[in-house]
């Protein structure tokens, strides 16, 4: 028995490959160690494995030929000093940490991986090799759900899937899609486990389409390596994969208010008219965007100009001062390619910034918007080149970037990029693209949070601020059906902010008022708020009927009520990986239904929401996780939890339910995040006699600076509950980091839900609440009264 502390060992090895095939006589040669590090030579090559953490291991193969290249981007952890021991035998050799264990069997060879002594899966046939690609083969067991592959539309179980991983966009997609714009080549399992093969290159993914309980990754490029990630939990799995591939930096605030947004406002005129309407309406409005009329009359023959059209912006600087003076951000579209028609042109033949033929001349095609070549983002002075644009916009005013069309769209496979081909690079494209404009903003804008919306990316992409969306989903029901579906597989990746076109990007011959209307409805509950739409039908809401654009403005301001509680969910994404949308199996883990169900999905912690996604609906049925009620959110009625029940559908809302015994803030007024403060909130509590005590902690910062919590420039509002049948006990108790420069002076006005008769009394800090400072709501069986917190913890007692 051998006993040491994991380091991190680099590892090097150049090799040459010959065409050979799976080797199903693979052999055991011998087993070393080196402080954590594993390697096992058998016939063929030599498999590495590393110890991350006592939940995570690393396995590479090297084969005894070949050149291996390293297409590896997702990977953002150091690894960490685990404890672990080595048993050997003329059988296997173990190694065992607290957590994980891995087998190496002798003979036959094979490879088993163990979490707390349950296994996990095992190597199966392990490493093959054909002339054209690298394959690894897994086996798995009969009963396993799986989820993964990134952006895709086959239902919440993918296994039986045979998945291409190489983003591509689907224009017009609706209620089935294999491969969209944001593949991701790791899957995740209902026994709580995930394997991330790090890799880039165009690949295949396949979820047992074959249905012999194997699961098998073939790449045409790179190298075979992948992570296996456990948890004691979904959170805990999360958690351990986030830390793994790069947590979320925190988002500016305003990216949670609604956004102005269609393909595309023409002129200056255009946007200012557009904005001053949603000023007359009362309409919240935090950002415009622009797409791609704001370098070019045209859609077509000016991609690559990166300049704007003074012709139809002849003053962008004033328009943006105008526009941020009223607290709306100004947000461009850009695109990765420089068409030869475009002003930049010969600027970016000289200055070497474009992908390259075999023979190193600028590489040039034809696709949709003219012929063009590639910026290479994977080159120095590429990325440079590209930055400097970004940073001149910047200090004119642009408040935040769109990075369009970045799968890349059209990517030639014999285009050749500065550190490979583009088969080989293909799925880090857009990644590092965010990649640029993150560490860009790090570097010249210290003191910003970037906001950095992108359609494709890789593993790991969160960690540089992007937020994705959902691609060219129809304008149909059938484009709102599998919008939850995606963000909720999306955010088990890491991906938390992923987000549909609110109601509905592609095609359309008509303005239909209900599923735009239950799209926004939706929206209030995804991680971004931003309708977008090709133009020839409005996606903003100051241009609908008079009855769409009130049921809409409703819609907006509760996202607006509601922005305390999404910014403190930013905030746990931020720390701990925990998705703003999760599946309802994060609650019961063990309710096997659950886990392929889609039609409802929490919202944080104590909101769970269930869309329309039909017309006409009357009535939905929903299943109500176990362990508590669950109080609607519109109108109060309590239901008991591990039950379906079914509930009427009204037009001016989805149903929505809050978990009881949770405290939900809001802002008093549905202002925007321009006007955003603390100073004065509502922290609504939904009392529960199933709940004897709860907690929840109310995170607030400036709202930009980019590490304030790390900064300890914040407060903290932490909200408890205890009650006895009784009495019921609410605390709230201040804390603040030490550079937070703010008073901690607050104006709580307490909304207490589901109380089932009126109190007989009420105490502050052990002094009687006159009955002229709170209030009873028989009807709807609900407690209001204030307090003021001046630094000091407050103690409310409630008779019940």
């Amino acid at each position: 028995m051998k006993k040491g502390i994991s380091i991190f060992l680099l590892l090097s090895i150049f090799l040459s490959f010959p065409a050979f095939s799976q080797n199903t006589d693979r052999q055991f040669k011998s087993f070393s160690e080196e402080t954590g590090n594993f390697e096992v030579k058998v016939t063929d090559g030599t498999y590495v494995i590393q110890l991350y953490n006592s939940k995570i291991a690393h396995t590479s193969f090297y084969p005894d030929s070949g050149v291996v290249e390293n297409y590896a981007f997702a990977e953002d952890m150091n690894p960490v000093d685990v404890a672990y021991e080595v048993d050997s035998s003329w059988q296997k050799y173990e190694i065992q940490t607290e957590g994980m264990r891995i087998e190496i069997e002798k003979s036959p060879f094979d490879i088993n991986y163990y979490f707390k002594n349950k296994k996990l899966f095992s190597q199966k046939n392990g490493y093959s090799q054909t002339d054209t690609s690298k394959k690894v083969s897994l086996e798995i067991a009969e009963d396993e759900i799986l989820y993964g592959g990134g952006e895709r539309v086959l239902g919440m179980n993918r296994r039986g899937n045979r998945l291409q991983i190489y983003n591509r966009a689907h224009y017009g997609y609706t209620r089935h899609s294999e491969l969209m714009n944001y593949a991701i080549p790791m899957y995740l399992s209902s026994k709580k486990y995930a394997v991330l093969f790090d890799n880039a290159s165009h690949a295949w993914m396949d979820l047992d389409s074959q249905g012999n309980n194997t699961v098998s990754y073939e790449a045409f490029g790179g190298m075979i390596n992948y992570f296996v990630v456990a948890g004691d939990n979904w959170y805990d799995l999360l958690e351990q994969y986030t830390a793994l591939t790069g947590r979320q930096p925190m988002p500016p605030r305003w990216a949670f208010g609604n956004f102005s947004s269609r393909f595309g406002y023409h002129t200056q005129e255009e946007t200012l008219n557009t904005v001053n309407k949603f000023f007359e309406d009362s309409i919240p409005l935090d950002a415009v965007v622009l797409d791609l009329y704001w370098f070019g009359p045209d859609i077509k023959g000016h991609v690559g100009n990166l300049a704007w059209d003074k012709s139809a912006f002849p003053n962008p600087g004033k328009m943006m001062d105008s526009l941020s003076n009223r607290g709306v951000k100004t947000i461009l579209v850009t695109e990765p390619f420089i068409l030869t028609t475009s002003n930049r042109w010969e600027e970016a033949v000289r200055e070497d910034i474009l992908g390259v033929d075999s023979t190193g001349q600028p590489y040039t095609y034809d696709f949709y918007f003219g012929n063009t070549g590639l910026i290479d983002v994977f080159k120095l002075r590429a990325r440079r080149w590209f930055w400097d644009i970004y940073k001149d916009f910047t200090k004119q005013g642009v408040g935040g970037w769109w990075g369009d069309l970045g799968e890349p769209e059209v990517h030639p496979a014999d285009l050749r990029h500065t550190i490979g081909s583009a088969e080989d690079v293909h799925n880090a494209y857009g990644h590092e693209w965010a990649g640029l404009v993150y560490e860009g903003y790090r570097k010249d804008f210290p003191d910003r949070r970037p906001f950095i919306l992108m359609r494709a990316g890789f593993a790991g992409s969160q960690r540089y601020g992007m937020i994705p969306w959902t691609g060219d989903v129809s304008r149909s029901w059938g484009g709102l059906v599998p919008q939850p579906e995606i963000s909720l597989q999306m955010g088990m990746q890491g991906i938390a902010y992923m987000h549909s076109d609110l109601g509905g990007f592609a095609g359309g011959d008509s303005l239909n008022t209900e599923l735009y209307t239950r799209w926004l409805q939706y929206g209030v509950f995804q991680p971004i708020y931003r309708p977008h739409a090709q133009e020839h039908i409005p996606s903003e809401p100051v241009f609908m009927p008079d009855s769409t654009k009130d049921q809409a403005r409703e819609a907006i301001r509760m996202r607006y009520k509601l922005l305390p509680y999404i910014y403190d969910m930013a905030f746990e994404n931020h720390r701990t990986g925990k998705p703003l949308m999760q599946p309802l199996f994060f609650d019961e883990p063990d309710n096997r239904r659950l886990m392929t169900y889609d039609s409802a999905y929490l919202w944080g912690e104590s909101l769970l929401v269930s869309p329309i996604k039909q017309p006409g609906v009357k009535k939905q049925q929903i299943y109500l996780p176990e362990g508590s009620h669950w109080i609607d959110f519109y109108n109060g009625k309590s239901y008991e939890g591990g039950q379906d029940v079914t509930v009427p559908v009204k037009l001016d809302h989805i149903p929505v339910f809050a978990r009881g015994g949770s405290f939900i803030p809001m802002q008093t007024q549905p202002s925007s995040a321009s006007e955003y403060s603390m100073d004065e909130i509502e922290m609504h509590f939904y009392f529960d006699s199933m709940v004897d005590d709860s907690e929840y902690d109310l995170y607030n910062d400036d709202g930009k600076t980019p590490e304030a919590y790390e900064e300890e420039k914040y407060e903290m509002l932490q909200f408890a509950s205890e009650t006895n049948g009784e009495r019921l006990k609410l605390t709230v108790q201040p804390e603040k980091g030490n550079k937070w420069e703010k008073t901690m002076d607050h104006t709580i006005h307490y909304v207490v839900h589901n109380l089932s008769s009126k109190p007989s009394g009420i105490k502050v800090d052990g002094e009687k609440l006159s009955k002229n400072n709170w209030s009873w709501d028989k009807k709807d069986k609900m407690l209001t009264f204030g307090v003021k917190l001046s630094g000091t913890t407050k103690v409310v007692k409630i008779e019940i």
